[in-house]
């Protein structure tokens, strides 16, 4: 199955420019897809393009992932309705190496004539002056042009700075400077960045065309193609990669590895099919057999599983699966004292996101004579209301910390061991509540 197939039957291809298929089909072809520096993670939004640089290295194809460190000063007016802050040089440096890092978990840079390449346009950009620029790139593209691009139609209302509206012509040179350079042939990306990646394959024409023309060589052809994959959407049509705490991030510091996996878990069954053909790996018979199996079962989320394992593994590794789901088991009373103690502060403070928290100092805990004055007094009464409920909580087995039963209600807090040094979990029938000493 060669690329184009396997787009076409995930789902994965929105459009793609006349000839783009017999170029892929005729020989080993380079393209690339360019990807946003201003944060210090890609998100899962990202995650489609991710994919599909995965299946074009698969198909035996050389994928370049394109760092935008010069067109991240500027930003794209792509699907925005207003303009971007500027960030400094040095924290668009650190965001690019973070998404290098992040990339080189999804494609091989050590394959042989096929291995993957990152480049940043900001090494190029850097040694253009601003008239070199008007003639090299601007004289061959008309306002025109540039006006009936829906990036800038869609902002001309409210207003676009002239950076915003020079932003194609930069990701354009892009395509050209990779094209003269690196051989790309070819530039891949979202659907909403059709227009931005046309305006590359018009300049290669164009600027092509001139340098042919003082040639005299009227029979050359000028290979550059653009390919799209759609914008990934729910069921009911709504946009596809945030959770309610906003964007999912690949970073573990930034959404933990249990967060990532939940929210793969907690997809609709109406749109766990499309996910599974846009990020994962599974082959077309495994996903059919895993949806046969989820709708024999549909209670027990074996296509949600499926999704998230395969996305968690390939983001943070298979230990870090492993902890989320030891996490899950936590939350939902499984747990145990060993479980809890393997986790780190990040999946901890995830897990029990929401639950109510008390804190108090040192001095607090170093003073406090057993577990009784800890869950009443000592905590300002928030785990319990007064010493005499705490007191009949324990005696009728309803406490436990850190998933051990507490029996006798002067026990010294010695005996106690602190989660990650600061946190203690205290169980109180099915709820719970965390006590952290700072």
């Amino acid at each position: 199955m060669n690329f184009i197939e396997e787009l076409r039957w995930r789902g994965m291809l929105h459009d793609a420019m006349p000839g783009t298929e017999e170029q892929l089909n005729k020989e080993m072809t380079a393209a690339y897809i360019g990807f946003d520096p201003t944060a210090k993670s890609l998100h899962i939004g990202n995650l489609a393009t991710v994919m599909l640089l995965k299946h074009f290295q698969l198909s035996g194809h050389k994928p370049f992932a394109l760092v935008g460190g010069a067109t991240g000063m500027v930003g794209d007016p792509s699907g925005k309705s207003a303009e971007r802050q500027f960030l400094s040089e040095e924290t668009l440096k650190e965001n690019q190496d973070a998404i290098r890092k992040q990339l080189s978990k999804f494609l091989d840079f050590d394959c042989g004539n096929n291995s993957a390449e990152i480049v940043n346009n900001y090494d190029w950009f850097k040694e253009i002056g601003f008239l070199q620029f008007l003639r090299e790139v601007g004289k061959y593209l008309t306002v025109n042009y540039m006006m009936s691009k829906d990036s800038v139609k869609n902002r001309l209302q409210t207003g676009i700075s002239f950076t915003e509206f020079s932003y194609q012509l930069l990701q354009g040179y892009d395509f050209y400077w990779l094209y003269k350079n690196k051989g790309v042939r070819i530039q891949m990306g979202g659907s909403d960045q059709w227009g931005n990646i046309t305006t590359g394959t018009e300049l290669i024409r164009r600027k092509e065309s001139a340098i042919t023309s003082e040639e005299s060589n009227d029979d050359a052809t000028y290979q550059a193609f653009a390919l799209t994959t759609p914008l990934v959407t729910k069921a009911d049509g709504t946009k596809f990669g945030k959770s309610e705490g906003g964007n999912v991030w690949l970073d573990p510091t930034m959404t933990s590895p249990y967060a990532f996996y939940q929210f793969w878990l907690g997809q609709h069954d109406n749109d766990v099919p499309r996910l599974l053909r846009v990020f994962t790996l599974y082959s077309k018979n495994e996903i059919e057999e895993i949806e046969k199996q989820h709708a024999e079962a549909p209670h027990l989320r074996i296509a949600q599983k499926a999704l998230g394992k395969d996305v968690t593994i390939r983001v943070h590794g298979e230990d870090q699966y492993e902890l989320a789901i030891k996490a899950a088991d936590i939350l939902f009373g499984k747990g145990t004292l060993e479980t809890l103690q393997s986790l780190d502060e990040n999946t901890f403070t995830s897990v029990f996101d929401g639950v109510p928290q008390t804190e108090i100092t040192k001095d607090e805990w170093d003073n406090c004579p057993n577990i009784l004055d800890l869950i009443s007094i000592v905590t300002r009464n928030e785990v319990y209301p007064s010493k005499g409920e705490a007191r009949r909580a324990i005696q009728g087995n309803g406490v436990s910390i850190n998933k051990v039963k507490v029996s006798d209600e002067k026990s010294a807090l010695a005996e106690l061991k602190l989660l990650q040094g600061k946190y203690l979990l205290v169980g109180k029938g099915k709820k719970n509540h965390i006590v952290k000493v700072s």
